[in-house]
């Protein structure tokens, strides 16, 4: 986890705060944002999303209402899960 984020084709710079509010951290994480459909009304919708993954060993503990700000971007968690291997956080973010 620690070579893909140190990468910087793949990883980009992030500030986290606990609870949005919370002292500022400086992590690398890998940013995903595949769309999803979904379905209401009666009809399909499209929404992005945006995955983050995060090392364990730089963020022990992540939670609804966290935010990570990427450049001018502010996402806030709404999901996170620990990966199979337990090394990485997978974190879902609204934007």
């Amino acid at each position: 986890m620690a070579a893909l984020v140190a990468d910087p084709n793949l990883g980009v710079e992030a500030i986290y705060r606990q609870g949005g509010t919370g002292p500022a951290v400086a992590v690398r994480v890998l940013r995903s944002s595949p769309d999803r459909i979904g379905s209401g009304f009666g009809t399909e919708i499209l929404s992005a999303t945006d995955v983050l993954a995060v090392a364990i060993a730089s963020l022990p503990n992540v939670a609804a209402g966290d935010t990570f700000a990427l450049g001018a971007e502010l996402l806030t968690v709404t999901h996170a899960e620990r990966d199979a291997s337990g090394t990485a956080w997978r974190v879902f973010c609204q934007r």
